[in-house]
């Protein structure tokens, strides 16, 4: 069998074990061990290269970024500092048509500079916004929509899980993978609200039950009011923690784990100073970080494992060899590329597709000439549409198990969503035509 039709195999083989439902790290470790036995019939270097994979996948310092930023993350949700961001945002907002919307994104675009999550951001923001928003006259549909969609500026704007993934798979330097996030980031947040507010301005009914709004309206009904002083009080934690992380690594004053520690001290003296942490709360942030931590470092085991496997079969070469031969150049290798991850969106979640593909794509990348920092942007843009279709959509089933509402079904929030990937995959093509934008700060 040739190298390509082998890696066919095995790259099929993966993806259907893993929509069999087997663990996407069982699935990595099984495929990996087999594929080296059958190319080298010999099933002492499949252990070998086990071996070997256990031991340098995770033995490095940077590895330790990872239960940090998990750490720092936690302890800011159970800080209730999404929910003091909001209600500043929805009371800066409220004279702009679909203000509650833009505030959600506001919010959202903060939270996600110390949290790196997004399923965290969709659960916050589920139990903060969503109550807010229909209350106020919007479609129950566009309020989970609005926090399913921006939920995604978790994996965009630093520090993002996603980027130390693929810098681990694609061995380039996570600190500088992290400020490339930050203008394509801050643009998707700028596409959100833009596109918020032209709903509401051109396509009201999309946006909000008239009927209800308007009766709002005539009653007059008295918003928030918060004083400066207390507008600075709710902010000043957030502002403190992301002028920390983030000031540190564009500076280069820190490395991105020493940004993590750093991040987590800080959000444990939040946590501590809001005295958050009672009722067993410490415990359960200090088992779900090592819980999330320990998921994460097996799975980049499994995919240390599965990319040496793919070298020694030579898939990598060959795969290369195939694209060129068919004269289809860089931007039609970008366009294949990103149309595979879209469809694996639908039926994988974010970590199995950057899993499976990086290991393949990354060298191919490479030998296009692609700089490898902006390709990662662009693979965790494509990546992260994947939380917001059908029929997986990982950020859409949080909103509806979070808002526990049988009357609010998948369907709808899907609905509410779709204009947000359409917002991201216009941003994706302009990071894609222009590759400044991701790497302007590096």
């Amino acid at each position: 069998m040739s190298d390509l039709g082998l890696g066919g195999l095995l790259i099929g083989g993966l993806v259907l074990l893993v929509l069999l439902g087997v663990h996407i790290g069982v699935a990595l470790l099984a495929v990996g061990f087999f594929g080296v036995w059958l190319v080298r019939d010999n099933v002492d270097m499949a252990m070998r290269l086990l071996y070997m994979a256990a031991y340098n996948g995770i033995a490095d310092y940077i590895f330790a970024t990872i239960p940090l930023f998990v750490l720092m993350g936690l302890l800011v949700s159970i800080s209730n500092v999404g929910k003091d961001t909001f209600t500043v945002a929805e009371f800066l907002l409220r004279k702009v048509r679909g203000g509650l919307g833009v505030a959600t994104v506001a919010a959202n675009t903060v939270f996600a500079a110390v949290t790196g999550v997004s399923i965290a951001s969709a659960a916050v923001f589920t139990r903060v916004a969503v109550p807010e928003m229909v209350r106020h006259g919007y479609k129950t549909t566009f309020a989970t929509g609005t926090v399913a969609g921006s939920s995604v500026l978790g994996m965009m704007i630093p520090p993002s899980l996603l980027m130390i993934i693929y810098g681990v798979l694609a061995e380039q330097s996570i600190g500088t993978l992290f400020i490339a996030g930050v203008i394509p980031g801050f643009m998707l947040a700028i596409v959100f609200a833009a596109m918020i507010m032209l709903m509401a301005k051109y396509t009201p009914g999309a946006v909000f039950d008239l009927q209800k709004e308007m009766a709002l309206r005539r009653a007059q009904q008295v918003d928030i009011t918060l004083t400066k002083l207390e507008m600075v009080s709710k902010l000043v934690p957030i502002a403190a923690l992301v002028a920390l992380v983030l000031g540190g690594l564009y500076t280069g004053f820190f490395t991105p784990t020493e940004a993590g520690g750093v991040g987590a001290a800080g959000a444990l003296l939040i946590a501590l100073m809001r005295r958050s942490l009672g009722q067993g709360n410490l415990w359960r942030v200090l088992h779900e970080t090592g819980s999330v931590s320990c998921t994460i470092l097996i799975l980049l085991v499994a995919a240390a494992f599965y990319s040496r496997m793919l070298s020694v079969a030579g898939v990598p070469v060959a795969i290369s060899e195939l694209v060129r031969d068919a004269g289809l150049g860089p931007y039609g290798f970008l366009a294949l590329y990103i149309g595979i991850v879209l469809l694996l969106g639908m039926i994988l979640d974010s970590s199995s597709i950057l899993l499976i593909m990086t290991p393949v794509a990354a060298p191919i990348a490479q030998a296009f000439g692609f700089n490898m920092i902006h390709f990662g942007v662009i693979t965790v843009l494509a990546v992260e549409m994947g939380l917001l279709t059908p029929p997986f959509g990982i950020s859409v089933f949080t909103v509806k198990s979070t808002l526990n509402d049988p009357k609010v079904s998948v369907e709808s929030i899907f609905a509410g969503a779709l204009p947000f990937v359409g917002a991201m995959f216009l941003v994706l093509l302009l990071v894609c035509a222009f590759p400044w934008l991701s790497l302007a700060l590096t």
